[in-house]
Parts: C-alpha cells; structure tokens; sequence
C-alpha cells in the first residue's frame, strides 16, 4: 500500500515551482517606477485646481480645470480622479488619471468636509445646497 505525502510544494504555482514571480509582482514593480509622489494629499470634498497640459499639434499649453473632487478610485498606476465644476449653469464633470505625465501640477484651493468618500449626490443638488462645508483645523 501507498503512502502519499502532502508537502507544501503541491500548492505552489507553475511559475514559484519554476523559481519565477508572480505576474502581478512583475507589474507593480514596472508600474511603480512611473507613480508620481510630487501631487498633494486630497479627498472627496476637497476644492482643487488642476493644470492640465494640453498638446494642440506642435504647441502645447496648460490649461487649468478648477472644481469639487467627487471621488478618488482605485491604486497604483490605474488610479483616477472626478472633479466637477459648474460652467455657464452647466455641470461639467471630468476624470484626471492621477500618475498622468500631462498632469502638470495640482494645488488644493480649499479643503471641504464631508461624510462620504463618493459624493455623487452633488450632481442632484441646485444652488446653495450644493455647497461643501469648509473643513477647519484647531
């Protein structure tokens, strides 16, 4: 009769019994080399001005997008960020990839505060109960 030994070499995949890395390692750690760390610390609710470099055939300018964070999603290389601002009575609503190379810079205007990490209930509100409260430090 047979014996079978269970050893911890059964649970490893293909490529660690072959002595590679996990895909996923292999990418972060590329991915890692083009995170930006010169952008400020923001969140939902925050007021912030976004310098944008705009490419229009062979001249390329800045263009500022001023509004309310609605949210932040995700991390790493794929994170993203939606601000909204009101143009003209109209609600104007944009997604800036965070590590972005054309992300010249962004400053944070005013820091607001609220009780959610997604606000999407600004997009319903008219006037003044569309405001964010000013968050004050002690």
């Amino acid at each position: 009769m047979k014996k079978f030994i269970v050893t911890k070499e059964k649970n490893r995949t293909f490529a660690a019994h072959l002595g590679l890395k996990p895909m996923n390692s292999i990418v972060n750690s590329i991915a890692s080399e083009y995170l930006r760390t010169d952008l400020p610390a923001f969140k939902a609710g925050d007021r912030i001005t976004v310098y944008y470099k705009i490419k229009e055939g062979a001249k390329e300018r800045i263009q500022l997008f001023q509004g309310d964070v609605l949210q932040r999603r995700n991390a790493g290389i794929d994170e993203t960020f939606t601000v909204r601002k009101i143009s003209n009575g109209i609600g104007v609503e944009r997604i800036f990839p965070t590590h972005s190379p054309f992300i010249d810079k962004i400053e944070v205007n005013r820091k607001g505060r609220v009780r959610r990490a997604r606000i999407f209930y600004l997009r319903t509100q008219i006037g003044k109960a569309a405001r964010i409260k000013e968050l004050r430090t002690r």
